[in-house]
């Protein structure tokens, strides 16, 4: 459902502040009250009531002003209950730290808040600058019912005989229509969520923020276009080592997750990713958040969700036959007995999200230092704070059948080239 944008103005003085708030039909935004934490800190707190319907889930837009001033609102300048917010009280917090307001104490600040129906994938036009009209585009439920943006699949997958409930855009494989593997970055959005990590399942993981997960792995057109502004018609998965990615321990500064946390180095991709699209929030996933982006609500070996899929442990799966060709993976990605050489992105099955090439084609790096021992689990794991080679998922082009399955874990040395999912976990 497309939502009526609420304004509301709000000005701040040091002693409080006064709310005004326009009526607008449901969803509707109202008692906005907006206090700065002055004068111990300079965080503002914008505290607003969402009135929607109870099962009805909509993300908050925010725009500011300080006086004729307009503010800039960057991803990691904001905080709290942005996405994906449902009825009741709801608190943002805003840095003006990090945005470009000049003044330490802010005595006349107006907001905007407009909710907003929740997107299904968001389209970054890597050709356009930061805010020019066309850089960014949203798909809607609401789309799929129309044929701007060719094809959708519904709840094709079932799990163990269990249908997922899911909405995939087929269409975004079009190169000659869309240009999503080589001008642009596709983004699915996926729900925070809970799930039994591992091949038992057993390894409970709770991940508490959403996410915008790329649709394909990062292809060499996209790296060109982000590293020197160049064009190419390379739709192949990119290899790139973890270094390149984010930054060396040893480098200056030092960039060593989860110790340095969302710091990159300057002419990392990632910081490229970040300046040229304007999403300060882009990174590679945790290894949790990547089986849980790849399995896509299945329990199964691979996110088919065809339970009668087996293995042991001794690096030998028991359904490779027929000359070593597993008939589950080959309809989901490029391996060993498939495939001699590394194909464009998209060409296989998607997962119930819809996303592709989770299954071989080029391992991707994940945040994580590898952990042989054990895997971490809980709320939001980060895993190891220290080790030597940083985990890689998915499999490869090269992979046997096993090594390609959603729990498995490899590793690296991080001065090793490998492909990138790159994601934006929203606050």
């Amino acid at each position: 459902m497309r939502t009526t944008k609420v304004r509301t103005w709000v000005w701040i003085g040091l002693a409080g502040c006064l709310a005004l708030t326009a009526i607008a039909e449901d969803p509707v935004i109202t008692g906005v009250v907006v206090r700065q934490r002055w004068p111990w800190s300079r965080l503002v707190d914008i505290d607003y009531v969402l009135r929607c319907d109870a099962t009805q889930r909509v993300d908050i837009a925010l725009s500011a002003q300080d006086g004729s001033v307009s503010l800039t609102l960057p991803m990691d300048s904001l905080s709290g209950d942005l996405y994906g917010v449902g009825p009741g009280s709801h608190r943002v917090v805003w840095d003006p730290l990090k945005s470009n307001c000049a003044r330490d104490i802010l005595t006349k600040f107006s907001v905007t808040l407009t909710p907003e129906p929740l997107p299904l994938y968001m389209i970054i036009d890597l050709r356009r600058k930061p805010g020019e009209a066309g850089q960014v585009e949203y798909l809607y439920a609401a789309d799929a019912t129309t044929n701007k943006y060719g094809s959708w699949e519904y709840n094709f997958v079932t799990n163990a005989g269990e249908v997922i409930q899911s909405v995939a855009w087929t269409g975004v494989t079009n190169e000659a229509l869309y240009k999503t593997k080589t001008d642009k970055l596709v983004l699915r959005r996926v729900p925070a969520g809970s799930y039994g990590m591992g091949d038992n399942m057993d390894i409970a993981v709770n991940l508490t923020k959403s996410m915008y997960a790329g649709v394909f792995p990062l292809t060499s057109s996209q790296w060109n276009l982000i590293m020197h502004n160049t064009s190419a018609t390379d739709a192949r998965p990119r290899g790139v080592t973890y270094n390149d990615l984010r930054g060396a321990t040893n480098g200056v500064p030092v960039i060593d997750w989860p110790t340095t946390g969302a710091l990159v180095s300057s002419n990392s991709v990632v910081a490229r990713v970040r300046s040229k699209t304007g999403f300060s929030g882009f990174d590679l996933p945790t290894s949790a958040q990547w089986e849980y982006l790849c399995r896509a609500g299945t329990t199964t070996p691979f996110n088919d969700g065809n339970s009668d899929a087996k293995y042991n442990y001794i690096g030998v799966m028991e359904y490779e036959n027929n000359g070593n060709t597993n008939k589950y993976l080959n309809a989901l990605g490029w391996y060993a007995y498939n495939s001699s050489a590394t194909h464009p992105v998209g060409e296989k099955r998607p997962n119930a999200w819809g996303l592709y090439d989770m299954h071989g084609s080029k391992w991707e790096y994940c945040l994580n230092w590898h952990n042989v021992t054990s895997v971490f689990g809980g709320t939001d794991p980060t895993g190891l704070v220290s080790g030597t080679k940083r985990m890689l998922r998915g499999g490869n082009n090269d992979s046997p059948a096993w090594q390609c399955r959603s729990a498995h874990r490899s590793l690296i040395v991080p001065t090793g080239g490998y492909g990138c999912r790159l994601v934006i976990t929203l606050p």
